[in-house]
């Protein structure tokens, strides 16, 4: 797929800012290019610096039906300022008709989690995808969010497709940096004690004692299968 050593890239790139790895790959990896978005707290960040780089880039968002009207109105703002290219991607099946057929299975354990997530996200995402002919997929994904993170590179093979994480390295004071010189806005719930914002149902504010990963999925998981680790198979 590359005619390149991923491991000389990376270690090369290292030393790069995200603004020339985002140039890097969309001069060297293979079109169709798109990123993805939460609308999360930070995502102004990846969102600036993509639009920066290639203005009308797909961006794909996964509106599972359960988002904050607050993450709702982040993409609004988002969307008007940077003039995104959206692309919204959704289950085959609407919340409710789920909730009907498998009951609320956020409150089923693990492994209701892990099939809702599938549902709801894995999915929509690999369709939209496929649908776009996408062969370089951008994240905002970041070794400090999480343990699961950790091994994360900034260019990665995944299946058929190439992954770049540009921002992979980057400290949340880096982020908000970022943010502040481009006078770009926080998630309307950071100021409520959000540290991480998905769905309704398995977020929660971030308390003292508790890690970053613990905000998600009543921390029985952290992932929701989106970014698995790069020697997992494409989903």
């Amino acid at each position: 797929m590359t005619d390149f050593d991923l491991a000389e890239v990376n270690a090369a790139l290292t030393k790069a800012t995200p603004q020339a790895r985002v140039l890097w790959a969309l001069e060297h990896l293979p079109a169709v290019h798109v990123v993805s978005s939460s609308f999360g707290v930070q995502a102004a960040v990846m969102l600036h610096l993509m639009t920066q780089a290639r203005p009308k880039i797909p961006v794909v968002l996964i509106d599972t039906g359960y988002l904050f009207p607050e993450t709702y109105q982040f993409i609004e703002t988002l969307s008007a300022r940077l003039s995104l290219n959206l692309q919204i991607a959704r289950s085959d099946i609407s919340p409710a008709w789920q909730e009907v057929k498998y009951g609320q299975l956020w409150r089923q354990g693990a492994e209701g989690i892990r099939t809702y997530n599938r549902m709801n996200k894995v999915e929509p995402m690999e369709r939209m995808l496929n649908d776009l002919g996408a062969r370089t997929w951008f994240s905002g994904v970041r070794r400090a969010q999480a343990e699961s993170r950790q091994g994360r590179q900034i260019i990665e093979a995944q299946g058929a497709r190439m992954r770049v994480h540009p921002l992979v390295d980057w400290t949340n004071r880096d982020i908000h940096a970022y943010l502040k010189a481009n006078d770009l806005p926080y998630h309307p719930l950071w100021e409520e004690g959000y540290v991480s914002v998905g769905d309704t149902h398995t977020t929660r504010p971030l308390e003292d004692g508790m890690r970053e990963e613990e905000t998600r999925f009543g921390g029985l998981l952290r992932e929701c299968g989106l970014h698995p680790s790069p020697s997992a198979p494409s989903p």
